[in-house]
């Protein structure tokens, strides 16, 4: 019988625990402190594109991670 991908063991490169996911959750976060330092401001362009990418975009890969 062949072994499935699950009883293989952990591939390298793809754990929770490793540095990966927190570099996505690093800069999901900077981009997201960045928007609101600059709507505070009173930015009318750049805010809500940075909070738009920060939100729709790397929040949701950081969770996939």
């Amino acid at each position: 019988m062949a072994k499935t991908d699950l009883a293989s063991g952990p591939r390298p490169g793809r754990d929770s625990t490793g540095r990966r996911p927190w570099v996505y959750w690093t800069l999901a976060a900077l981009v997201l402190l960045a928007g609101f330092a600059d709507l505070a401001r009173g930015g009318e362009t750049l805010a809500p594109i940075l909070l738009v990418i920060g939100y729709c975009v790397l929040v949701p890969l950081a969770i996939l991670r």
